[in-house]
């Protein structure tokens, strides 16, 4: 296995380039690139074989990175952050300085702050969020482990972190809309 540090090297000099990468983050393995570069997030679309109406997620290391990408943003969020028991995605209003092309189409934003090391100092060294989306071809089932990733996938990306491959990921997040009205909504338990 690799050394943490030496991954977050590798792999901050292959999304400093445009280029996508293959992760393990708090729940599944994610295909990330930079959040901010459309070109990049386009490569992960295509590799996914998914339309760009469907919106991706976005991780940030976090509040300072929220405030960045989202300028109001609901008291409630933050109570819901401090009480989720598990990695939470929380779905936000217009957002602002990410790729147009991650952003749906109702102008709102999926977002998780995590604590994971990896993706955390990642984007320590990015001062970006980083983009995160299953590590499988749209439509077909949720890898749980590196060895369930598709070879189309591993081939497509442009660098495998080399930490994790043994782990189990337990469940995918709970996803919860938050509207600017205070209006909450969960998508996925």
């Amino acid at each position: 296995m690799g050394d943490i540090n030496t991954e977050v090297y590798n792999a901050f000099e292959v999304i400093k380039n445009g280029g996508i990468i293959l992760y393990p983050t708090d729940t599944v393995w994610g295909i990330g690139c930079d959040a901010t570069n459309e070109e990049a997030v386009k490569k992960i679309y295509a590799l996914k074989q998914r339309e760009e109406t469907k919106s991706m997620i976005v991780l940030m290391n976090g509040e300072r990175m929220m405030y960045n990408v989202f300028k109001e943003i609901p008291e409630v969020a933050w109570q819901i952050l401090d009480l989720s028991e598990k990695p939470t995605t929380l779905i936000l209003d217009n957002p602002r300085n990410v790729a147009k092309n991650i952003v749906a189409e109702d102008s709102t934003l999926g977002v998780r702050i995590v604590t994971e090391p990896f993706c955390f100092k990642l984007m320590e060294r990015m001062k970006k969020p980083l983009v995160s989306t299953s590590a499988n071809i749209s439509g077909e089932p949720t890898p749980k482990t590196f060895k369930e990733i598709s070879p189309e996938i591993i081939k497509g990306v442009d660098y495998v972190v080399n930490l994790h491959h043994d782990k189990v990921c337990k469940n995918p997040s709970t996803i919860i809309k938050l509207g600017l009205d205070n209006q909450v909504k969960i998508i996925r338990k």
